[in-house]
């Protein structure tokens, strides 16, 4: 791992929940991504999804940075993470600390300034529960919080995080997944991103199109995929 990753992994502690989205602790996130402890001691921590669309309502994907631990060169959707143990992103009321993280990172890996992506303008829709492993070592096993939001912005990608970033049109990401699914150009999708697409996504995209998307949360149910 390179001198960025090393900070982020050791310096960053992670929130630590239960399966009902209970902070119990905190740790690393170097340890919350060891699949020796996620294995022998179940950590799950706590993690968040940006699906940020343009006006067109074209979805902007990145991908992942080389020097990435957990999945390295796979194309994922805006902005994936995980809100710190800080008071800022602990927050329970209205998912502002979720909010507040989503904030943070998109600046982080993206260029995006604060001002363009207010903490009112994302729509929390869902939370699931999965995980995955990365490679013997690394992987995931996250409480993850998946948040819409509609804006124009400039990019400014940091190269430590990202490596390549594109918006495409619902079409266009059922062709990206066909590319995957038959190993075509080396093309791969993130887990997490494809248990969104497989249950969620394309629905979801539906209503943001028909202005129905207040129809589509559901921020009581804890979906536990696979």
């Amino acid at each position: 791992m390179d001198e960025v990753q090393r900070r982020l992994m050791f310096d960053d502690e992670c929130i630590l929940v239960d399966e009902q989205d209970n902070v119990v602790g905190h740790e690393s996130k170097y340890t919350c991504h060891l699949m020796e402890k996620i294995e022998s001691e179940n950590l799950l921590h706590r993690a968040f999804s940006v699906f940020l669309f343009n006006s067109k309502h074209e979805l902007l994907l990145q991908q992942r940075s080389a020097t990435k631990v957990t999945f390295p060169l796979v194309w994922t959707n805006t902005c994936c993470s995980h809100p710190l143990y800080r008071e800022s992103e602990l927050i329970q009321e209205n998912f502002l600390g979720v909010r507040n993280a989503a904030q943070r990172k998109l600046l982080d890996e993206l260029g995006i300034p604060a001002e363009d992506v207010p903490v009112d303008q994302f729509t929390p829709l869902g939370r699931m529960l999965y995980k995955a492993p990365s490679d013997g070592k690394w992987g995931e096993h996250e409480l993850d919080y998946l948040l819409f939001i509609v804006r124009e912005v400039k990019l400014v990608p940091n190269p430590d995080e990202v490596a390549d970033v594109k918006y495409v049109s619902r079409e266009q990401l059922r062709e990206l997944i066909q590319q995957a699914d038959a190993g075509e150009g080396g093309v791969k999708l993130s887990p997490w991103f494809r248990l969104v697409v497989d249950n969620f996504l394309m629905g979801w995209w539906e209503h943001l199109e028909k202005g129905t998307l207040a129809e589509a949360v559901d921020m009581e149910t804890i979906h536990k995929l696979k």
